[in-house]
């Protein structure tokens, strides 16, 4: 499972890449709009930070600009993906911006049909959101799961990305569902580095070698 960022920070994305564990960055309106930068401005730094695709989203609901939004933003970097949202309006701009060769990231998944309507309309990326469906008190990893079966029992060519990722926890769960991809806060990517038992191994190994620095002298 590929490991992308959820983020529009670029000190964040800095640190992370330099991590060597990054394969890709998503963005949203509401992590772009916390940025004292306009985001038109941001997303060409991206590109260059991660060589990997990056999902900048429209904000139109409109097909006609949904269209231009989206031709706009591709046309930043070859690795631009285009987010929109699962509304028929949206699965319209998908069937002709696929059609361009530009890929799509259908994103506000909460259930398997509109996974489906997604992978049908030409969508490259499907990212259902598990956090918020666990805020309700649905399983969002047993819907990552089910999609996941769902292609590949149609062998539909659309990859998943577990989006809404609220702990550690949630990374590992939609991997062992089958994800391809899991797009990360910060945050939590910084935690998935920690453990307790690698902390107490460290400092067991440094006061070892201290131990035996001083019994040499």
């Amino acid at each position: 499972m590929k490991l992308y960022l959820d983020t529009a920070n670029l000190e964040e994305i800095r640190q992370a890449a330099q991590w060597g564990v990054l394969s890709g960055i998503t963005t949203n309106p509401s992590l772009a709009a916390r940025e004292d930068e306009d985001f038109t401005k941001i997303l060409p730094s991206i590109c260059e930070l991660v060589d990997g695709p990056v999902s900048a989203e429209v904000i139109s609901l409109e097909y006609e600009g949904m269209i231009k939004e989206a031709r706009k933003l591709a046309a930043v970097h070859p690795n631009v993906v285009i987010k929109i949202p699962i509304i028929p309006e949206g699965m319209r701009a998908v069937k002709a911006l696929s059609a361009e060769g530009i890929r799509v990231n259908v994103t506000l998944i909460f259930s398997v049909n509109q996974a489906l309507l997604a992978a049908r309309a030409g969508a490259a990326y499907v990212s259902p959101f598990v956090g918020r469906l666990d805020d309700i008190g649905n399983s969002g990893i047993e819907l990552v799961r089910d999609i996941v079966d769902v292609i590949n029992l149609h062998n539909l060519d659309i990859e998943v990305i577990a989006a809404s990722i609220r702990h550690p926890e949630h990374v590992s769960a939609a991997a062992l569902a089958g994800a391809h991809i899991a797009t990360i806060p910060f945050k939590v990517l910084r935690q998935m580095f920690r453990h307790p038992l690698t902390d107490l191994g460290i400092e067991s190994f440094l006061s070892d070698w201290k131990k035996s620095e001083a019994n040499r002298k």
